[in-house]
C-alpha cells in the first residue's frame, strides 16, 4: 500500500500576486517531479460573503447585495478557471480546487487543518517591506 502524499495547500484569489505564488509552487516543486509529484496539490480560494463585501451600507444595500453576491461567484468562477489552466499549463492535471466562502485568514486556517496540509502557499499582498 502506497503512502499517501503530503499536501501542499496553495491560497489564492484574483491578484497577480497569488497566481505568481502558484506558478513558483509548480514550477518549483511540480514539474521537476514529473509525473511523481512530490504532493498532492490543493487550490483554495476564499469568496467573500457579499456583506463583507460591501461592509456597512445604508439604506438600499438589501438591493446591492444579489448583485455583489453574482460579482463575488463570477470572479471565483474566474479565479477557478484560471487556477485550472496554470496548472495544466504545467502538466499538473491532479488538483483539487475548492471555492469557499468567508474571511480568507480563517478559511486558509481551516482548510489546512482539515486536509492536514504540510506546506501552505500564499502570495504577498502587494504591500512592501514597510506595511507589513
Amino acid at each position: 500500500m502506497a503512502a499517501e502524499k503530503p499536501v501542499m495547500l496553495v491560497g489564492i484569489d484574483d491578484s497577480e500576486h497569488s497566481f505568481y505564488a502558484l506558478e513558483w509552487a509548480l514550477d518549483h516543486f511540480f514539474a521537476p517531479h514529473a509525473p511523481n509529484f512530490p504532493f498532492k496539490l490543493i487550490v483554495v480560494h476564499a469568496k467573500p460573503s457579499p456583506s463583507s463585501a460591501i461592509g456597512l451600507a445604508g439604506p438600499g444595500a438589501a438591493e446591492v447585495l444579489p448583485y455583489v453576491e453574482a460579482d463575488l461567484k463570477r470572479i471565483a468562477g474566474r479565479v477557478a478557471e484560471n487556477t485550472k489552466h496554470l496548472c495544466i499549463s504545467k502538466l499538473v492535471d491532479d488538483i483539487t480546487v475548492e471555492v469557499i466562502e468567508g474571511d480568507a485568514r480563517n478559511v486558509l486556517c481551516e482548510a489546512v487543518e482539515k486536509h492536514h496540509a504540510s506546506v501552505l502557499v500564499l502570495g504577498s499582498h502587494g504591500y512592501g517591506a514597510i506595511k507589513r
